[in-house]
């Protein structure tokens, strides 16, 4: 099978997939009662979605996992990054169950959830560069030149940079198809990215990771009959991770996730500035997509302009690699 074949194949076979078993897994999760619960301090607007079958990561993280494993041709990276995923996954799936057993929007205490977050990246990013040592070479942005990271400093990178694309993505899961569409959009930039580079050995990753997320996006699109919970938002940061660390190109995941740390700065000013101002907000609400809802966007605006975003941070990322 040629290197063309291959990614069109696994992106077909994740797309199908999930297109296949979510109308099982919406029934399924109904049937066990497993529903979305709204903050009761967020929009309006969204009390109507209490009760929306939610933890939906488990179809089209278990989808990728498989999929990518199946087209890795026994690459360890490849491996590595499904398994990554699939711990992440797990994380995720235990806050999800967590909120809803104690019938509330709190899970797993946030220390707890840094710190599995933190030791698993740990392990996988140690694996894969003591497997593939070159991965501690770094591209740098606006130059052609390479940054030769030292492997403790690496690791150390290597897991804020996972824990913090983990939770970005997290962040930006309050809206119908918000993060999953970013993240098809992360994922094609990263197509070409991977191609550029001379890296197909990782298309397995990348083209389930897209296809896994229009697949669920069938399903997740406003107005959404699934959402994907910590269950997916977790994975799903920690794979775009994966991609700039296994490829070299870490340092431009900021403007290809760029919806992301836009959302995340959003919290971080706003817990700055409600702090110093004495109790005054910078924004109406954080995370960011919240602020132009309560400004008076309706919410498939708010979607569409952030995909809109998304598309420029991965424009800009390709101009400038």
């Amino acid at each position: 099978m040629s290197n063309l074949e291959l990614p069109w194949g696994v992106l077909a076979a994740a797309w199908v997939l999930v297109i296949g078993l979510g109308p099982i897994t919406i029934k399924a999760l109904k049937a066990f009662k497993i529903g979305q619960m709204v903050r009761s301090d967020g929009p309006g607007t969204h009390l109507k979605k209490a009760g929306t079958p939610t933890m939906g990561g488990v179809l089209f993280i278990g989808v990728m996992v498989i999929v990518s494993l199946l087209g890795s041709n026994g690459n360890p990276l490849v491996i590595l990054a499904a398994l990554g995923t699939f711990g992440f996954g797990v994380i995720g799936f235990v806050d999800d169950f967590r909120k809803l057993t104690k019938n509330g929007t709190t899970g797993l205490k946030a220390r707890e959830k840094l710190l599995a977050q933190g030791l698993l990246a740990l392990i996988i990013c140690g694996a894969a560069v003591a497997i593939v040592p070159e991965l501690a070479q770094w591209i740098i942005p606006f130059s052609s030149r390479v940054w030769e990271v030292p492997h403790w400093l690496f690791l150390l990178l290597a897991v804020f940079i996972t824990v913090g694309c983990a939770n970005a993505v997290n962040l930006t899961d309050g809206l119908d198809g918000l993060a999953a569409g970013c993240m098809v959009v992360a994922g094609t930039v990263y197509a070409v990215i991977l191609t550029w580079l001379g890296l197909p050995m990782l298309y397995g990753i990348v083209f389930s990771l897209v296809g896994a997320c229009l697949g669920f996006l069938w399903f997740n699109a406003f107005p959404a009959a699934i959402f994907m919970g910590d269950t997916g938002s977790l994975a799903l940061g920690a794979v775009l991770a994966f991609l700039g660390l296994f490829s070299g190109t870490a340092l431009f995941l900021p403007l290809v996730g760029l919806v992301f740390v836009l959302e995340t700065v959003s919290v971080i000013l706003q817990v700055v500035v409600f702090r110093l101002a004495g109790g005054r907000r910078l924004f109406r609400m954080a995370p960011l997509h919240h602020h132009f809802e309560l400004i008076g966007w309706a919410e498939p605006k708010v979607i569409l302009r952030f995909w809109l975003a998304a598309a420029m941070g991965g424009v800009l990322t390709l101009w400038i690699l």
